[in-house]
């Protein structure tokens, strides 16, 4: 028993030797170990070696990364140029320009009145031009129209829309601000990574509408959409384009571009559904909402409980040159006529769009504009004064306007030429930048095109007098002749 006994003692010191090696003498091991494997990584390279995730990423942390051993790197120095730069200062010969052009602009889709002007971005240089350069623009009446908005509110501009108190208690008034792009609802996750530009919408200010007044209560909505006065429905227009849902009226309050029941047809009072989805929104955040929005005009200096910006104005303008937008662009004319008169009306408007572009020397004397978006027909542009606003925006010295450039649609790939140019010359796809113009008998390019020689040029297409049956080739012949010019060496 004594000798069992002894065995079990003897077992129990072995037990109690190792827990006191785990404890003392392990942890010292290990310190040695780490310390002599950090001297180790250091003098001998090991991390990068044998350990890759410790070592620096080259692609998040390139500058971490050492070079080899014994490696003489040398100094730093600008790289050459990849290619030369676009000589800008270039002109045209007007006779390359008319050879490359003739084919295409004979076409018989493009009916007896066929007009074209091509020049460089250098103001009165040599240009090639039609003998009749004056066309129903259509949508390239955009052009002209935020090309003024630019030049009098600056790409930055942004347009706010407010709420205020109103004149009884628990009332508030919802003041349009003639923000073009805003919106009833805030975008989802899933466009919040697709859509362009940001957007203001009644939604989001409504919340905060709601935490101004504390979150509960009744309160009952008025809304102001006072900015713009004059007809809704501009006169110059057809006289059903309103009624058969092809334009929105236009007023100072619009969500959606004026668009209900998602997108498929257009409010007859936009500024009442703006109110009606801002009232909805205040009920979604905790309000009663009571009775149904009214009209009404906010008093000047009443407290203001809330607002929310929109894009600035270059987004904008790129926005409305990509698909075209018509409610937009016409609001945008109001916004020039407000800048130039303090009248927010098409008349007022249109008058303002003439006089600033004038102000930035373009002749527009044979020009009558009577609208922003170019659903008239009775407007008619000549082909000088597209090609100098082109070449402003185009050329140095107009920063101001360079958004008219690049939210221009871009041949076989974005906006509203993404499905064009199928026809002609392929590389046209990618070198014609252009606006796009198009109503029924009408159709017509304005833009921008580097030639195969690398000469950038401006350039100016329409045809007016299009056979309805005809519409789909003439867009054809005008996509083929401005390919033309990306394939030609026209330079002087």
């Amino acid at each position: 028993m004594r000798e069992a006994r002894g065995s079990e003692r003897r077992r129990r010191d072995v037990r109690h030797s190792r827990r006191r090696w785990v404890r003392t003498g392990l942890p010292v091991v290990l310190v040695l170990g780490l310390l002599g494997a950090g001297v180790g990584a250091y003098r001998y390279d090991w991390g990068p070696r044998y350990l890759p995730g410790l070592a620096a990423d080259p692609v998040t942390e390139p500058e971490q990364v050492l070079p080899p051993a014994g490696l003489d790197l040398p100094e730093w120095s600008e790289p050459a140029p990849v290619a030369a730069p676009v000589d800008t200062a270039g002109t045209v010969d007007p006779s390359r320009v008319a050879a490359a052009l003739r084919a295409d602009l004979a076409d018989p889709d493009l009916g007896p009145h066929v007009v074209g002007a091509v020049s460089s971005l250098t103001p009165g240089s040599a240009t090639w031009t039609s003998p009749d350069g004056t066309y129903v623009p259509a949508s390239t009446t955009k052009l002209l129209t935020l090309g003024a908005a630019l030049a009098t509110l600056g790409p930055d501009h942004r347009f706010t829309t407010t709420v205020v108190r109103g004149d009884r208690p628990r009332e508030v008034v919802l003041v349009g601000g003639g923000d073009p792009l805003l919106a009833s609802q805030p975008l989802t996750v899933a466009e919040q990574g697709t859509a362009y530009p940001e957007r203001a919408d009644v939604s989001t200010l409504a919340v905060a509408t709601a935490e101004a007044l504390g979150g509960s209560g009744r309160v009952r909505v008025r809304y102001d959409d006072t900015l713009f006065t004059g007809p809704s429905d501009n006169p110059a227009w057809r006289r059903d384009y309103v009624p058969d849902d092809v334009v929105s009226p236009i007023t100072a309050l619009m969500v959606d571009g004026g668009r209900e029941d998602d997108g498929d047809t257009r409010a007859d009072d936009p500024s009442l559904a703006a109110a009606r989805a801002f009232a909805d929104a205040l009920a979604a955040a905790g309000l009663t909402v009571a009775g149904t929005p009214e009209p009404a005009t906010a008093a000047p200096g009443a407290e203001e409980l809330a607002s929310v910006q929109g894009a600035p104005l270059a987004d904008v303008v790129e926005r409305v040159l990509d698909v075209s937008d018509n409610e937009a662009a016409e609001v945008l004319g109001h916004q020039v006529g407000l800048a130039v008169s303090g009248t927010g009306s098409f008349e007022a408007g249109a008058a303002g769009v003439v006089s600033t572009l004038q102000d930035l020397g373009i002749d527009l004397s044979g020009d009558t504009v009577l609208d922003g978006s170019g659903l008239s027909r009775r407007n008619r542009v000549t082909t000088s004064s597209m090609l100098a606003l082109l070449q402003l925006a185009a050329g140095p010295g107009h920063d101001d306007l360079r958004s008219l450039v690049t939210g221009m649609p871009v041949a076989g790939w974005s906006g509203s030429l993404t499905y064009r140019f199928d026809d002609g010359p392929a590389v046209a796809r990618g070198l014609v930048r252009a606006k796009t113009g198009t109503l029924t008998g009408v159709h017509a390019l304005a833009g921008v095109v580097v030639g195969r020689d690398g000469l950038p040029m401006v350039f100016v297409l329409g045809a007016d007098r299009v056979a309805a049956e005809d519409g789909y080739l003439a867009q054809d012949a005008l996509d083929r002749a401005a390919g033309r010019l990306a394939t030609c060496r026209c330079s002087a």
